[in-house]
């Protein structure tokens, strides 16, 4: 089975949903800036020790050795080539892309305290800064193996993706039970899944009855009975049970492939978030060089030390690193963008999830959204005997019948868990309904035709309960025994039993919610009421449904549509926020922002609460990202050196460093939020 994109959906060590040309880590991984951290503090520690500020400070007189004074050098200049290279060539690369940043300023300010300490060591009268050098390179090395590390970590869900799927699977080939390995797989295989496997592709039971744990695609918490003809995803864990299935879709058409890709696509598009962050990472570029000449021809007029301005400026251009700017939205997204594929929130496009916590309006389609899409038994009435009793019974006669509204009664005693007896002598009648015996008694069932056939009536109370349902739209089944009509059955579209709490949850935020659907207005109004739904928008073509969107934005307000993703695709585009509901594990829905793996309406409230929470903790890194270079630039240029305050380049590095420690920190928090 081809998995190109799902053997490897993050490159080594840097994360599958950084933009090309955000992209500062090209090339790098986790593992090699670990392994530059740890040579390069071995190679700083000598240039400390041997260097002239840290005894100074200490008060301390380092070991005496052959070539001493040449050490700090050495080791200093070893320290620049092997640890500080990787930034020098990622700031060529900046400025060929006419993009400086993060690396420009970290190669400026380690090339000018290197520059500066072999001119001290060739002769200059100064101070060379060969363990600013060191210690400057050693934090950045430290600081970028973190943010590594917590891309890494936050990348690790599509890894764990792709190892839900087994290495090999057991293919029935004339009978016999056969391991295969996964890309020889077909369509039309038949497949032995044996308790406690991985399904290795998605497909439909043919044999067999099993609870399967599809929680790591679809969220759900509750093992999902299959039994024949029910469709299995590939990537999920059969339970007690053993299933034959047969192949529908493999590699690439997987429903796990499109889920990964789903991830990936929204980690790579950008939403305005990270357009700002850009910006502002330029900018700040900008401001610090800038800031870095002032700060020279200052202190230059001031007549300060060549050692002290170089140190002025190093430091400037130390601080000012947009180092944390940068992880600030990235990591916040990748975080986001996982939590919401774990749950069953598939984000194509981070706009869209930017955009949901601004909702103020949410639009639900009916049918197949606030609905089952199948027809149930939505309310009865009985003559003489309990609902559960007349439901038992018109199942039984119903059971070998085809009509929908027959499989809507026996759907329904199903899910009850009645226990339904067995009937004998069925016949249908075309164009009436259905007879059988069913525990020693006659009994019939169907519609007003079929009681115009025997030449019954139903009692007075019955009568009412028909008009009523009539109004609604809702379709009859009788059950008659003789002369007797023992129930009515009110069958129609069965409202989704999490619809209700999606809706109070809804209002509870402050939002409105609108019905748009294309059925007659009594059934609609029928729905709205018993969901407490604001608005009803009926009887409204698919092609008419954008206009109704567009008319809701005229009015200022912010638009979440909520539909199946195909008949409502129009509508879906035109919405400030397209949710596509009721894929399924058809992941493949172009029209939404936010596919939801669930038919869930509940999910939708989640979509809005991650939202939210994702803007927060990406408002809290920018500001604190950008926000202390306000104090931080002006300290390191020493306008308080006159009240003895300076910040030494290793200062300056230590501070940079740990605000890149805190985004990434903060960002983890993210992982808390309570959808």
């Amino acid at each position: 089975m081809p998995m190109s994109s799902m053997d490897h959906p993050a490159h080594a060590g840097h994360s599958a949903g950084e933009h090309a040309d955000q992209d500062k880590h090209a090339g790098h991984s986790v593992a090699m800036f670990r392994s530059k951290f740890w040579w390069t503090l071995l190679l700083t520690v000598p240039t400390l020790i041997w260097g002239e500020m840290i005894p100074r400070v200490l008060g301390f007189t380092p070991p005496a050795v052959p070539g001493a004074r040449w050490i700090p050098l050495v080791f200093g200049t070893s320290v620049y080539f092997y640890g500080g290279w990787v930034f020098v060539k990622g700031a060529w690369g900046e400025i060929a892309d006419r993009k400086p940043g993060m690396m420009t300023l970290i190669s400026l300010a380690i090339t000018v305290a290197f520059v500066f300490s072999v001119a001290v060591a060739l002769g200059f009268n100064a101070m060379p800064l060969w363990w600013e050098l060191s210690s400057l390179v050693t934090i950045m090395l430290f600081g970028h193996w973190m943010e590594m590390r917590s891309v890494s970590q936050a990348q690790g869900a599509l890894k764990e993706l792709a190892k839900l799927l087994p290495d090999t699977a057991t293919r029935l080939e004339n009978g016999a039970p056969v391991d295969v390995p996964l890309a020889s797989l077909k369509s039309g295989d038949l497949l032995l899944v044996r308790p406690g496997a991985s399904i290795p592709a998605d497909g439909v039971v043919r044999e067999g009855k099993s609870a399967v744990n599809e929680s790591m695609i679809t969220g759900e918490s509750r093992p999902v009975d299959k039994k024949e003809s029910d469709t299995v995803i590939g990537g999920t864990v059969n339970g007690e049970g053993s299933l034959r299935v047969e192949v529908t879709r493999t590699g690439e058409g997987t429903a796990l492939a499109g889920i990964m890709r789903l991830v990936e696509q929204a980690q790579q598009s950008r939403s305005r978030a990270q357009v700002l962050a850009d910006r502002a990472a330029f900018y700040l570029t900008i401001v610090a060089v800038s800031s870095a000449v002032l700060t020279a021809i200052v202190w230059v007029a001031l007549g300060a030390s060549a050692s002290f301005t170089v140190e002025r400026v190093v430091t400037v251009l130390v601080i000012a690193c947009p180092h944390a700017l940068g992880l600030a939205v990235p990591l916040v997204v990748a975080i986001s963008t996982t939590i919401g594929a774990r749950n069953g929130l598939l984000v194509r496009d981070r706009r869209g999830l930017e955009e949901a916590r601004n909702v103020k309006t949410v639009v639900f389609d009916k049918t197949g959204t606030l609905t089952l899409g199948q027809h149930r038994v939505v309310s009865m009435k009985t003559a003489g005997m309990s609902d559960d009793d007349a439901l038992r019974l018109a199942a039984a006669v119903d059971q070998d019948a085809e009509h929908s509204v027959a499989r809507a009664i026996v759907a329904s005693a199903a899910e009850r868990k009645l226990s339904v007896p067995k009937a004998s002598a069925f016949q249908a009648i075309p164009g009436y309904g259905v007879n059988a015996t069913v525990e020693g008694r006659q009994l019939a069932a169907g519609g007003p035709n079929l009681l115009k056939k025997l030449g019954v009536a139903p009692l007075p109370d019955v009568l009412a309960f028909v008009k009523d349902a009539g109004e609604r739209g809702d379709g009859i089944v009788y059950l008659v025994e003789g002369s007797a009509v023992l129930a009515a059955f009110a069958v129609a579209d069965a409202i989704r039993p999490e619809a209700a709490e999606a809706v109070t949850r809804l209002h509870a935020a402050g939002i409105e919610i609108v019905m748009l659907t294309g059925d007659a207005e009594p059934v609609a109004k029928a729905v709205a009421r018993q969901l407490g739904i604001d608005k009803v928008l009926a009887q409204v073509l698919p092609e008419e449904k954008a206009e109704k969107i567009k008319s809701l934005q005229s009015q200022g307000k912010v638009v979440l549509m909520v539909g199946d993703g195909v008949n409502d695709a129009p509508a879906l585009l035109t919405a400030n926020v397209g949710v596509a509901i009721g894929a399924g594990t058809d992941v493949a829905v172009e029209a939404g922002d936010i596919v939801l793996v669930r038919s869930d309406p509940r999910d939708v409230p989640r979509i809005i609460a991650l939202s939210a929470a994702t803007y927060r903790k990406m408002v809290q890194n920018l500001w604190w990202a950008a926000g202390y270079n306000i104090l931080a630039i002006p300290l390191a240029a020493g306008v308080l050196e006159r009240w003895g305050l300076v910040l030494s380049p290793a200062v300056g590095a230590v501070l940079m460093s740990f605000s890149t420690i805190i985004v990434a920190v903060n960002a983890q928090l993210l992982r808390r939020a309570r959808l």
